[in-house]
């Protein structure tokens, strides 16, 4: 790998900012808080005792404060997994590259990332209102197929057997698999929590097995997903981001979690009433573990 980036590669704004996200290094924390909903972030932000940054370009919100004294990025990503390999990349840009002369250090600085957001249940035990942290991501994405030493992460056996579960069309983008930081795992898991196994979707329609005027091209995947098991372990819910936030993070070095509010169980047919009470716990929730 080239030790120095070119311009055409890793782009800048004229103040010397990073390109899509419009910061500089030392306007993030060291713990990130992901989230897709822009509005997520003021609602994280209203718990900081102080807050140093906030910053905004098109859907990446940036607040950087304290919460009892530990200092905390929160940041929305907009929604998919492409927009989660811009915000990874640069973020990951700004702590391991000297962005005035663009060279890779050679002393890797490792991040937090911490994804809080929303989901649908694909088993019909979960409960609606309840959390769900996501021991491994599936991704149905494929981004994680574009990057070299893709294969050191990911669970090839997992893979293969859920393909061979659901016939899985070729015409798709080949399933990837990609644990949790076990060591983020357990610094921030609860008893409240529910252990689950996480698609992520490149889509909230179609790739989800929803329909609407357009029928999608195997009707039956989500009964074939909810019947799936390899181990013991079954598919719990899907999202959209985690995949590829686990697997991006694993790449690059640093570590990851995602923990989601159920907002809908696709088996049973419920849905959530008003969920932002729920959410504003479960960001409590989170940031009271990140300052321990």
């Amino acid at each position: 790998m080239k030790n120095r980036i070119e311009s055409s590669e890793l782009l800048l704004n004229s103040d010397g900012s990073i390109y899509h996200l419009h910061l500089k290094p030392e306007q993030i924390a060291k713990d990130i808080i992901l989230v897709g909903d822009p509005e997520r972030v003021d609602l994280i932000a209203s718990f900081f005792e102080n807050i140093e940054y906030r910053l905004q370009n098109r859907e990446f919100i940036t607040v950087t404060g304290s919460y009892k004294g530990h200092r905390i990025t929160a940041l929305s990503t907009g929604i998919g997994t492409d927009n989660i390999d811009i915000v990874i990349n640069e973020l990951d840009a700004l702590v391991n590259v000297d962005l005035e002369t663009r060279e890779i250090k050679s002393n890797k600085t490792s991040l937090n990332f911490i994804r809080i957001g929303t989901t649908g249940a694909l088993q019909p035990e979960i409960p609606v209102d309840s959390f769900l942290i996501s021991l491994k991501a599936i991704g149905f994405d494929g981004l994680l197929n574009f990057y070299a030493g893709r294969n050191i992460f990911a669970d090839f056996e997992f893979e293969n057997s859920f393909k061979e579960h659901t016939g899985w069309n070729k015409l798709l983008a080949s399933p990837y698999v990609v644990s949790c930081n076990s060591d983020l795992y357990n610094r921030i898991s609860d008893n409240g929590f529910i252990d689950g196994i996480t698609i992520s979707a490149p889509g909230f329609y179609g790739p989800q097995g929803r329909e609407l005027r357009l029928k999608v091209v195997d009707p039956e995947i989500n009964k074939k997903i909810e019947t799936f098991r390899h181990k013991g372990q079954k598919i719990t819910n899907y999202e959209m981001e985690c995949s590829a936030i686990y697997g991006l993070s694993s790449l690059l070095g640093h570590q990851a979690l995602t923990i989601c509010l159920v907002v809908n169980n696709r088996v049973s047919h419920e849905t959530c009433v008003d969920y932002k009470p729920l959410m504003r716990s479960l960001v409590n929730i989170v940031l009271d573990k990140l300052s321990l």
